[in-house]
């Protein structure tokens, strides 16, 4: 009896230590702690909303961000207090230094360029996974450029069997533009797998519009873990891109030991390099990069080759369409460099008006809003002392639109200002970094910079274009920053006028063949060449008459000799 009294007394005192030292856990977790850091940090003269217990602001953070996505927004580049309501909303308030609870968490945002610059620099204290060995075949980008002029010749060739009879049409080319780069990077990831890899990406598209729908809440203690309807089908969908990822790999793996030539596709030259690097030390096993690791790899390439290039494009064309100035210059620089040819890397890479207008549309709308990052130990940043549990914010888009940074004119859209390089620009500071800075900079920011300048130049050389009366300017994050509604846009096809085989500086919409008329005889000696296709034959049939007149004439190759 007395055993059993002993046994019962030992089980019971075991529950309540465990018991104990959970409740303490958990108090620790959501209140302690975070009063604790709390305190730190507004001995500092940091100042941000007092803490309360396991949600902090993440409640006003979701009332904010979900009224602002609703609200109708003129035409205007002041996108801050729409894209991030909260954040902007904590800055004008506490100041530019200052925290916001994401959950039990304080978030330390940082506006400052020199703080910013540590941090980005700081890749020990404010740690980031380390730069992969595809950042060679990113940097150069030559591997892309087939797949890029494929699939942007496809995109032309689809807006050019929309056109109406006098050369026109409207469309939302947000979804084409998505198209366009998850092809390009689907062919340049995968080579001849591109059909499953473009599966593969629609798969991480839809988990990522599923993640951001309760990115908020997972800050919240144990929120992960309910078995959400959201939850389940995130890791569904993680299941069936692991599995096919896995297949790919393990089927190209198979060929390579067989003896095939390595395909000239990312896939290939990752597992060829993982292999070479393995091979160098002596078949470890223990060097290298593991299955997982080239998994990991492989979900790279969506995020830093298709979201952000698509996003930058869309956004391009609806700046350009709402500047008809800068896009008419851009116009002419890329018929001055290329003419009616496929533009290549090298004539890409002199394009100086087109890349400070991409620069300034990064500025006014880069890809991801912001960043974060965990501190993992009591560190020094500028003169704060910030300590583990503390995570700091970089708020691109407030630090891009900051007008004692860029001027009073930092929400206009004026690509002068980066006629002089980004240093120039931004008077050396880091004030400006849509794909990060210094050895944080984003893998991806080479492949976008190329695929939107090629993208660009050959929709320029084909079409202008205009907004359309149904365009509702409502910028909103779904991972990365896009149009809520589309991009209704106007194209209309264009006639390139060459004068001595070189382009000259104006080109004109196909409206009709009166306003042609005109134009021609603003040129006397110069050679049209008609497009092919139904606007042109049209156009041809239009003019019959002034053919006859002895206005204008027609060589044999069906071009208008005025």
């Amino acid at each position: 009896m007395g055993a059993t009294w002993i046994t019962s007394a030992t089980i019971i005192s075991a529950i309540v230590i465990v018991s104990l030292t959970w409740a303490w856990k958990v108090l620790n977790w959501l209140w302690l702690r975070p009063k604790k850091l709390e305190r730190v940090l507004r001995e500092q003269g940091l100042k941000g909303n007092p803490y309360r217990i396991l949600v902090g602001d993440i409640s006003e953070m979701l009332k904010m961000g979900k009224e602002a996505k609703y609200k109708t927004m003129t035409l205007s580049h002041d996108i801050g207090p729409r894209v991030l309501p909260f954040v902007h909303q904590s800055v004008n308030k506490h100041g530019k230094n200052s925290f916001i609870w994401f959950g039990p968490v304080p978030r330390l945002t940082i506006t400052d360029p020199q703080l910013i610059k540590d941090v980005l620099n700081n890749i020990h204290s404010f740690p980031k996974a380390s730069i992969n060995p595809l950042l060679r075949l990113l940097v150069t980008g030559l591997i892309m450029l087939p797949a890029i002029f494929k699939s942007c010749s496809d995109m032309i060739r689809k807006w050019e069997e929309m056109l109406s009879s006098d050369g026109s049409c409207e469309l939302d080319v947000w979804p084409f533009l998505q198209s366009l780069t998850s092809e390009v990077i689907s062919r340049t990831a995968f080579g001849h797998n591109h059909e499953e890899g473009r599966r593969i990406f629609e798969l991480q598209k839809e988990q990522a519009e599923l993640m951001m729908k309760v990115v908020l809440q997972m800050n919240i203690p144990g929120w992960r873990f309910l078995p959400t309807r959201t939850h389940r089908r995130i890791k569904e969908i993680d299941r069936d891109i692991q599995a096919s990822l896995k297949g790919i790999i393990m089927k190209r793996e198979k060929a390579m030991k067989a003896g095939e030539a390595t395909k000239n596709d990312l896939l290939g030259i990752l597992l060829e390099s993982n292999h070479m690097e393995v091979q160098e030390h002596g078949n470890d096993k223990n060097v290298g990069m593991t299955l997982e690791d080239v998994i990991g790899e492989c979900k790279l390439f969506y995020f830093a080759g298709q979201e952000t290039t698509s996003n930058l494009l869309v956004w391009t064309m609806i700046l350009l369409s709402s500047y008809s100035d800068w896009q008419a210059r851009a116009r002419k620089e890329v018929l001055q460099v290329f003419g009616n040819q496929k533009p290549d890397f090298d004539g890409l890479s002199h394009l100086k008006i087109v890349t400070m207008i991409v620069y300034e549309v990064l500025r006014l709308y880069p890809p991801v809003i912001g960043a974060s990052r965990a501190i993992n130990k009591d560190i020094k940043l500028g003169n704060m002392t910030l300590p583990a549990g503390v995570q700091v914010s970089l708020p691109t888009v407030l630090v891009h639109h900051d007008c004692e940074l860029w001027g009073d004119d930092a929400k206009e859209f004026k690509p002068e200002r980066f006629s002089e390089g980004v240093s120039k620009a931004t008077n050396g500071q880091v004030s400006f970094f849509p794909f990060g800075w210094g050895p944080r900079i984003c893998i991806g920011q080479n492949f976008a910079m190329l695929e939107a300048k090629m993208a660009l130049s050959i929709i320029l050389q084909h079409f202008s274009f205009e907004l359309s009366a149904a365009y509702a300017h409502a910028p909103t994050t779904v991972l990365t920053l896009q149009p809520q509604h589309g991009a209704h846009i106007i194209l209309h096809k264009l006639i390139t006028h060459y004068y001595n085989a070189r382009a000259l500086e104006i080109t004109i919409p196909v409206v009709s063949s009166m306003r042609l008329i005109i134009e021609i005889h603003r040129y006397r000696g110069v050679v049209i060449e008609i497009v092919r296709g139904k606007a042109g034959a049209a156009l041809l049939q239009d003019l019959a008459i002034n053919l006859r007149a002895g206005i204008v004439d027609v060589n044999q190759k069906g071009s208008l000799l005025c």
